[in-house]
């Protein structure tokens, strides 16, 4: 089993192998690109963005600057936005459904480092997919962590940790968050 496919299994793998070296610095080249087009070359970007993400629906927009580790884990659906200054950190599948907005600053994270000692020292790490169902609200500086599910037509506050899922039609919000109402 490749490091590659370890990470993707949720399998402590050693991310400095050097296929996936290869990939992030391929990944660094387009995320350089596509932050340096210019803001209304619109269709450009459209290009760009389609190339660098594993998929994106119909009516995508990501708004610059972005981070991401790999790109082509991450997946994203119909009229989604993504607004400034977000990270991707996509070394396990983010997955994202139709009609969710995201605000600035919001950060996505899959990789988590070993508690074990000698295997954090030797760099090696996990990676849980993220999941965000339909109709979704990530409000600014929003922090989702490895493994959460969030579901559909949830709203996240601003500000907020999310360390567990967050079950559909859910306003949730805290560090960390907690759902403190439904939304239907």
């Amino acid at each position: 089993m490749t490091e590659k496919e370890k990470s993707h299994s949720g399998l402590l793998y050693q991310p400095n192998d050097p296929e996936l070296v290869e990939d992030r610095n391929i990944t660094i080249k387009k995320l350089y690109e596509y932050n340096n087009i210019p803001p209304l070359n619109r269709e450009e970007r459209q290009i760009a963005i389609r190339n660098l993400l594993g998929k994106t629906g119909k009516n995508c927009t990501v708004e610059q600057p972005l981070f991401c580790t790999y790109g082509y884990n991450t997946t994203v659906g119909d009229n989604f936005f993504l607004n400034v200054n977000c990270k991707l950190m996509d070394s396990g599948k983010i997955t994202i459904g139709d009609n969710v907005f995201i605000a600035p600053n919001v950060c996505l994270v899959t990789e988590e480092h070993a508690l074990d000692v000698e295997q954090r020292l030797k760099g090696l790490e996990y990676a849980y997919p993220i999941n965000i169902g339909d109709n979704v609200w990530l409000c600014t500086g929003v922090i989702v962590l490895p493994g959460v599910t969030i579901g559909s037509n949830s709203v996240i506050g601003a500000g907020s940790v999310v360390t567990k899922d967050i079950p559909p039609n859910s306003l949730a919000v805290g560090n960390p968050c907690k759902v403190i109402r439904s939304l239907k």
